[in-house]
């Protein structure tokens, strides 16, 4: 079982409606799309994510800063387990991406 994960709905932000965002703050990664934020524990050394270089229909590939490394390292993400713990029918809440970006505040 995934720990320490939610969702809560938001106002949208500003992008296509078929793009989702990823970021991350306070320890946590945050997939954000169609009005829901999903949040879940990052690596407790994440600086922050860089860019996607993948995305799968729920699985994504991402270069981020870790603070143990100077150069940015490859990460993997599959959102599949933390959506069904979430009691999200991921292929409703994943069909419609087509694309994910990286973004901050």
């Amino acid at each position: 079982m995934i720990e320490n994960m939610d969702i809560k709905t938001q106002e949208s932000l500003e992008c296509p409606s078929n793009e989702a965002i990823l970021s991350s703050g306070d320890g946590y990664t945050i997939f954000r799309f169609g009005g829901y934020n999903v949040r879940f524990k990052a690596p407790y050394s994440l600086e922050h994510y860089i860019n996607v270089k993948e995305w799968d229909n729920g699985y994504i590939v991402v270069m981020a800063k870790y603070k143990n490394c100077d150069e940015p390292e490859e990460e993997y993400i599959d959102l599949d387990p933390i959506l069904e713990g979430l009691y999200i029918d991921k292929t409703e809440f994943l069909s419609p991406i087509k694309k994910v970006s990286v973004h901050y505040a």
